[in-house]
């Protein structure tokens, strides 16, 4: 934050010690801790509500590329499964044209069973939703701005 050496800090206080003097000295010191402490507990809370957004908004287009990625998979599973449905009508009768759609069945079957796989494999493992995880830094605020407050009126 600021690079204050011993000398600075020996110069503030000499100076603080001159201005205030030695009975308001100690009690001014006290309360530029408290809002120091305040200060610097305010930014960090700051940053877990930014880097909690920022993870929240991974997950979210993760999910969106899954989604996309299975849409895609169930697009081509399903003209498979048409033109296997519109095939029969033409020439069910032959081996080879039963034989032709038991592989475009299998073909159709290997695509789904590979898009839920994997969906599956990169589907995130934490169970907690994003509104989850912002609701628990929301509380952990809480309870920090609860001590703070509780730490003032101690001091004061």
């Amino acid at each position: 934050m600021l690079d204050i050496g011993f000398l600075e800090l020996m110069l503030i206080g000499v100076v603080g010690l001159l201005v205030l003097g030695p009975e308001r000295l100690p009690k001014a010191a006290r309360t530029a801790g408290m809002w120091i402490g305040k200060i610097k507990r305010t930014v960090s809370g700051m940053q877990r509500e930014i880097s909690a957004q920022l993870e929240a908004e991974e997950l979210r287009q993760k999910l969106t590329e899954q989604q996309k990625k299975l849409d895609d998979s169930l697009k081509k599973a399903k003209q498979d499964v048409e033109s296997i449905a519109d095939a029969p009508s033409s020439s069910a009768s032959t081996p080879a044209a039963k034989h032709d759609t038991d592989q475009r069945v299998a073909s159709a079957s290997a695509r789904l069973d590979e898009a839920l796989q994997t969906i599956r494999d990169e589907t995130p493992s934490s169970s907690a939703s994003p509104q989850d995880e912002m609701r628990a830094i929301k509380t952990d605020n809480a309870e920090l701005n609860n001590a703070d407050f509780k730490k003032d009126s101690n001091h004061q």
